[in-house]
């Protein structure tokens, strides 16, 4: 089986790295299914609860390093794409004005919206923002999601028990997450 398996922190960084590009990739149910049966097991062969949240953290900030980039290269097919969306020009104004005054919690907080992390990796990397304004905040969201998700399989599955409720019950939890995020990330900024 696979989540008993080392290779499951592979399949991890492989799915939560992809994710910002396939927004559609299960990482963050994959995570917690490992966590899950992390908190069942006793045994030297399930995944490790610390190796778990840094190998999903390590993978969520590389993913959104290489969106960054790729996205700073693009030029001007990409500026002209997002020019073409209402949606992403708003959300790359929103971006760059939250980065320029040291807001990088839009950057946190987007990591847990569907979609968001892409939005704002890619945004970051093609209003040519600064690595050192978007680096600290991507580590700080990858680091929180991975915890989280982690800390949602590996508590539900002691409070529920090691069963597919526990892991239904963590995956519900953490897509309310998603919709929360979601729904603050639309609401218009107020101003000082």
């Amino acid at each position: 089986m696979l989540i008993g398996s080392p290779w499951i922190y592979a399949v991890v960084a492989l799915s939560v790295l992809l994710d910002v590009f396939l927004p559609v990739l299960p990482s963050g149910v994959l995570v917690i299914t490992a966590a899950t049966a992390a908190a069942a097991g006793t045994a030297a062969d399930v995944p490790d609860i610390l190796a778990l949240t840094l190998c999903a953290a390590t993978a969520s900030v590389l993913g959104d390093l290489l969106a960054y980039r790729l996205a700073w290269r693009g030029g001007a097919r990409l500026d002209r794409a997002i020019s073409r969306s209402r949606r992403l020009t708003t959300a790359q104004k929103r971006l760059g004005a939250a980065l320029a005054r040291g807001g990088g919690a839009l950057v946190v907080l987007a990591r847990f919206a569907p979609a968001g992390r892409s939005v704002v990796s890619l945004g970051a990397g093609a209003a040519h923002r600064r690595v050192r304004d978007f680096l600290p905040w991507s580590a700080l969201a990858g680091l929180t999601w991975a915890a989280y998700s982690v800390a949602l399989g590996y508590f539900g599955a002691h409070l529920l028990g090691a069963s597919w409720v526990a892991t239904a019950v963590s995956v519900g939890a953490l897509f309310g997450a998603g919709a929360g995020a979601a729904y603050l990330m639309r609401r218009e900024p107020r101003t000082s």
